[in-house]
């Protein structure tokens, strides 16, 4: 079966894209969350980042 990267509709802060990365690894979105933010405060690319995937990763059905 193959596995789709989604924005999660259930598990979300923002825009899902936490919830749905830690659901496709299969971890805890606390850590997802916790390595978003280390990026964001390091030099800022989390931000951006997120919101390349915000617009890029379709939401869940």
């Amino acid at each position: 079966m193959k596995k789709e990267l989604f924005r999660s509709r259930h598990d979300r802060k923002i825009g899902g894209v936490c919830g749905g990365i830690a659901e496709y690894f299969g971890i805890s979105t606390t850590i997802v969350r916790l390595i978003w933010a280390l990026l964001i405060l390091v030099g800022g690319t989390g931000l951006l980042a997120y919101i390349i995937a915000w617009v890029i990763i379709p939401e869940e059905r």
